[in-house]
């Protein structure tokens, strides 16, 4: 993208808070607005992370994370504080579960901002702040309560601090080491042993290709004894406290099993780090993405941007200058992270933490110019024409197909869900009918993408593609809303709160249908859920005995007693094996799933199906 003299002198002459003002608008639009009326907290990950919170907040209990009353040892805390936090302040509710999520991504698009103005000046910072807060990865990443986008700032501040410490004109070195050191302190608090790892191997790299990782000099710039010093006083507490509450102290063995118990320290290092590193973590409840794909996996999560990594390749890596020590710095970040994975079990989210890195060097590189860059534009104005044309044609096929109940009686429950994408296999043709208003708003922004970038010697044609992001996000919020009975049970949790009350029955592991606990607020039974997260601190000393079998169930469910089960209707078959259906009375179905109580219903309001 070609920008001429006049254009560059008006923006330099706009102020850097406006800049600032007009990326925390975009990334407002993009995650604020996405909280406002979001879906509810899914199944899996998001609800659970969501209870924890809770459980934290409502027992004062702030080391042990617990689930359905058992200690769940997997996770570093800072996450669940946070969320406990907007609790204590917005009350316990799903939208206020997000608020620490939506703030981080707005922090790191600032962050990253700021670090490119450093290093590279105002078009260039601009620019990779808005590749950051629009870029497929990071919105998809954080529609989910995982920490990794604050991890990601975390390491994002370590790796700018580390660049401070080592400018020789910097004028607070001292102030960059402590906030280096913190950095690396937060992190720890955040994901465990990775928040050293990657910021600590990163610096070393760079140290190695500058030729000053044996200076004498460097080292004193980090005053590695303070730092170390300040690193732990941030994150040693909670690790001493959770060794301490959860004994035994010590567990010297490289195996895991069934019924084994080794307390908190084992649990958390060994097995959570080393083994699922190794992919001999038990219980193994993850699946790992194949390698190629979780590099070539970049070119969508760093969309619309990605067109611009070949012009990135044309930039200058020497370290004579600020440009060029950071362009290196984001090199050997990258390729540390990416590298460590491909020799690692690995999910697509986990390298996040380089994303910064990515969007400086694009950042550059379009503020930069010059063909690769036009090129670039050219290919994302193809890719828009497409995805509007596509658009348009579904919603001319489902024009006239009728939408009877929810989204899931038109999906193809194929899916295995193993990558983050993976509901996108259930998708057929009729279930756009479903979406046929985020069809229509993403036909608008991707029409939008063309017209911005039509033209590349522009401005305004990166401005357009953040603006056809702003759109499509919007497009892809209600598209949840519409999913939200598939991926949530809340609807089904509302009709046991609007139901006599009753204990919960809950058929699978925890992780499955993890939204009904928190949003009836009440513990439940899990029947043959004695597996997947929760099996380790099942077998603590005095863990609560929540784990039902077949002939428990069967005997509880028999008696005068009110239970309410919850369940996929393909498994109703089997219930009605195990205690007749005469002794099944529906409630309520939603998504594939049924909720079913052992005695009537009497004068219910409760509608049969959502």
């Amino acid at each position: 993208m070609e920008i001429t003299a006049k254009t560059a002198d008006r923006l330099d002459q706009i102020a850097w808070h406006r800049y600032l003002l007009g990326l925390a608008l975009v990334a407002a639009a993009t995650y604020l607005i996405c909280i406002s009326s979001p879906p509810s907290l899914m199944d899996d990950v998001d609800a659970v992370q969501g209870q924890i919170a809770r459980n934290m907040l409502t027992s004062g209990d702030w080391v042990t994370a617990r689930l359905n009353g058992v200690i769940y040892l997997e996770k570093s805390p800072l996450m669940y504080w946070l969320i406990a936090i907007s609790y204590k302040i917005f009350g316990v509710h799903d939208w206020a579960a997000r608020i620490p999520i939506a703030l981080s991504s707005i922090g790191l698009a600032w962050l990253t901002a700021a670090m490119g103005k450093w290093a590279f000046g105002k078009r260039a910072g601009f620019y990779a702040g808005l590749c950051i807060a629009t870029c497929v990865g990071l919105f998809l990443f954080t529609r989910i309560l995982i920490p990794d986008v604050m991890l990601t700032v975390s390491i994002a501040f370590a790796m700018w601090a580390f660049l401070r410490v080592l400018d020789d004109g910097e004028t607070h070195q001292r102030r960059w080491a402590y906030l280096f050191a913190a950095s690396l302190g937060v992190s720890l608090l955040l994901k465990s042993l990775v928040g050293v790892v990657f910021p600590l191997a990163t610096a070393v790299v760079y140290l190695s290709f500058t030729r000053q990782l044996f200076s004498l000099e460097t080292w004193r710039r980090f005053r590695p004894f303070t730092g170390t010093a300040i690193m732990l006083v941030i994150a040693a507490p909670w690790h001493i406290l959770a060794t301490i509450r959860n004994p035994p102290y010590f567990a010297f063995t490289m195996h895991s099993g069934p019924g084994q118990y080794h307390g908190f320290l084992w649990f958390y290092f060994i097995n959570e780090q080393l083994l699922r590193f190794l992919n001999m973590r038990y219980p193994r409840d993850y699946s790992t993405v194949p390698r190629i794909w979780f590099w070539l996996f970049h070119f969508i999560w760093l969309f619309p941007w990605s067109v611009y990594l070949p012009a990135a390749t044309r930039l200058s890596y020497k370290p004579i200058d600020r440009a060029g020590r950071m362009r290196l710095l984001a090199a050997c970040w990258i390729g540390f992270i990416l590298v460590f994975f491909t020799f690692s079990s690995t999910q697509e989210y986990y390298s996040m933490p380089c994303y910064p890195a990515f969007a400086l060097l694009l950042g550059s590189a379009m503020a930069t110019g010059g063909k690769w860059v036009r090129w670039g534009t050219h290919v994302l104005t193809a890719i828009s024409a497409v995805c509007a044309v596509a658009a348009v044609g579904i919603l001319f096929y489902v024009r006239h197909v009728p939408t009877p109940g929810d989204i899931s009686a038109a999906l193809s429950h194929q899916a295995t869900y193993k990558l983050s994408l993976g509901h996108m296999q259930d998708l057929t043709l009729e279930s756009f009918a479903y979406l046929r208003v985020p069809l229509a708003l993403a036909a608008i922004a991707f029409l939008v993408g063309v017209a911005g970038t039509i033209r590349t010697r522009s401005h305004r044609a990166v401005l357009a593609m953040a603006l056809m992001m702003v759109l499509f996000y919007q497009a892809a919020r209600l598209a949840l809303i519409a999913f939200d009975p598939f991926l949530s049970s809340r609807p089904l949790a509302n009709a046991i709160l609007d139901s006599p009350p009753g204990d919960v029955i809950v058929e699978t592991q925890y992780w499955l249908l993890s939204s009904i606990p928190y949003y009836t607020g009440r513990p439940e039974l899990l029947l043959n859920g004695r597996w997947f997260n929760l099996e380790y601190g099942s077998n603590a000393p005095g863990s609560p005995d929540v784990f039902i079998n077949d002939a428990e169930f069967q005997r509880i469910w028999l008696t005068s007693k009110r239970f309410y089960l919850v369940t996929k209707e393909k498994n109703v078959p089997r219930l009605e094996q195990l205690v007749g259906g005469e002794h099944l009375d529906l409630v309520a179905k939603s998504g594939g799933k049924c909720v079913y109580t052992n005695l009537p219903v009497t004068n219910s309001v409760v509608p049969k199906d959502f």
